[in-house]
């Protein structure tokens, strides 16, 4: 099955993060002294990822500027975006297939690409 709508993704962050909170290598930058408010993370995920495969414009935030105050207080890698990437990608692939399906992956890939390019130049 494709990922039809904002149903199928709210489905995928949520089994995503499941995994990230649990991943022994990313999972510290999602489970450290900072209390995160899940609730509202996957729900700005949700709306991230609504917009980048269906360009529903209801996400306003700043990626890079959030990925910029993590990496100041918690030094990313190049090694962390790769297990991210994996992560995702596999999660995808265990959820879904199809056309938005990898459409949504190749923006993950390229959105992954541009915020280390910038943090990494």
């Amino acid at each position: 099955m494709d990922i039809q709508g904002r149903t199928e993704i709210e489905y995928l962050v949520k089994v995503f993060y499941d995994k990230v909170k649990a991943d022994q290598f990313i999972g510290g930058f999602f489970n450290n002294e900072h209390k995160i408010d899940w609730d509202l993370l996957l729900k700005s995920m949700t709306d991230f990822w609504d917009n980048a495969v269906f360009y529903s414009g209801n996400y306003d935030g700043n990626p890079m500027q959030s990925h910029l105050q993590i990496h100041q207080h918690m030094h990313m890698s190049k090694a962390h975006f790769d297990q991210w990437n994996n992560l995702f990608e596999t999660t995808i692939d265990e959820l879904f297939e199809g056309e938005n399906t990898e459409r949504l992956k190749n923006s993950a890939k390229s959105i992954s690409n541009v915020i280390q390019d910038k943090l990494f130049k």
